[in-house]
């Protein structure tokens, strides 16, 4: 018998299914270094309805700049307590939420350094492939020369851009069509 690849498939309806454990809300504890933040947010779809079954997932540098990652070129040392990565589905609202730091910039290709983001991915039903983006911080001075927010027209960056609501709380909403989509990134 040879087998064959299979077509791709959605995640499907039952996204939450088997993938309790490893939601991850607090990627950096209490203890560790840096600005705590609360990023919440709402994945919407076209109409501006809410998904309630997408799952949201994040990577970011600590505060310093530096990923959990071992192939970092920093070479610097990692706070115990910062995890680097997040995941959480949506609820009933298509609402998420993260308790983390505020990243540092991070190096480009350049040798300049990239505005303070964190990256996200969104899976969920009806995706052949999942979304990438990212999220930036209001008022931060390296977003003027971000390299990959300058590749944004200038008339869509605000859709990477969170919203500060209260002091150490931002959120920032996913729209997956229509006149405010996010924008996402090929990757």
């Amino acid at each position: 018998m040879k087998l064959e690849p299979t077509s791709s498939q959605t995640v499907g309806p039952y996204l939450c299914l088997g993938l309790d454990w490893l939601t991850t809300p607090r990627v950096a504890a209490h203890d560790c270094p840096g600005q705590h933040i609360e990023l919440r947010g709402r994945v919407l779809d076209a109409d501006s309805k809410p998904v309630n079954d997408a799952l949201v997932e994040i990577w970011q540098a600590d505060c310093r700049g530096v990923y959990a990652h071992p192939e970092d070129p920093q070479l610097a040392p990692m706070a115990p307590s910062f995890r680097g990565f997040g995941r959480v589905p949506t609820d009933e609202a298509g609402r998420f939420a993260f308790h983390t730091v505020k990243p540092g910039p991070v190096a480009d290709q350049s040798g300049g350094k990239q505005a303070p983001h964190i990256l996200v991915s969104i899976f969920m039903r009806g995706l052949l492939k999942h979304v990438v983006s990212r999220i930036y911080f209001p008022d931060e001075p390296l977003n003027a020369r971000d390299a990959v927010l300058a590749l944004v027209p200038a008339e869509r960056q605000a859709t990477l851009v969170a919203r500060q609501v209260a002091d150490g709380m931002f959120e920032w909403d996913v729209h997956l069509q229509g006149p405010n989509e996010t924008v996402f990134f090929d990757c």
